[in-house]
């Protein structure tokens, strides 16, 4: 169990123009990379994200079996890593994750290519879904990457500094207090 009992405070889209930004960078990435504490170790695996929407919470199928339900059992904070290269976007998320096992849940999100690993779809009894709730997020958002190069190299001949790769931003309780302090650039 979590030893945290506190409410997560929630990444809320709608509400908050970056947050909207951070569902339009992700929506259309299909596979993130899971981070988990199996006690000993952070371990990352890919997982197919089942959200049509976002409404701070972020869900993944899964196998009750699974070691990564296990390591959630032990400690619920995960990362999420999401990337889509040709467009130089890239999105860090932080939070909290629980089972569910609500068969209600699980067919409102059921898609056909998840029956690859769920050959039984929604009756599997192993099934089940990790809801992550978000609640840091930090994303990079940069124009393509000859661009960036191109423009980089002629401003540090020019004047010594080296560009502004694109926008940089941070959602949630990330543990600072000024984003501007960290917007530098993130691909150097």
């Amino acid at each position: 169990m979590s030893d945290d009992l506190r409410q997560p405070a929630r990444i809320t889209p709608g509400t908050d123009p970056k947050a909207d930004k951070l569902w339009s960078m992700i929506k259309d990435i299909d596979v993130a990379m899971m981070t988990t504490f199996d006690g000993d170790h952070l371990r990352a695996r890919p997982m197919w994200c089942s959200n049509d929407l976002f409404d701070g919470s972020l869900y993944f199928f899964t196998r009750r079996s699974s070691s990564k339900v296990a390591e959630i059992g032990r400690d619920t904070h995960v990362g999420l890593a999401f990337a889509k290269p040709g467009d130089q976007n890239y999105v860090s998320v932080s939070g909290h994750a629980r089972v569910v096992t609500d068969r209600g849940l699980m067919k409102e999100l059921w898609r056909e290519p998840m029956r690859t690993w769920f050959p039984k779809g929604t009756d599997d009894p192993d099934m089940a879904l990790i809801t992550v709730t978000a609640e840091a997020a930090e994303y990079w958002d940069s124009p393509s990457a000859s661009m960036v190069f191109l423009y980089g190299y002629a401003k540090a001949l020019l004047t010594g500094e080296p560009p502004h790769p694109g926008e940089n931003e941070k959602l949630g309780n990330t543990g600072t207090t000024s984003v501007d302090a960290d917007r530098r650039t993130w691909n150097a």
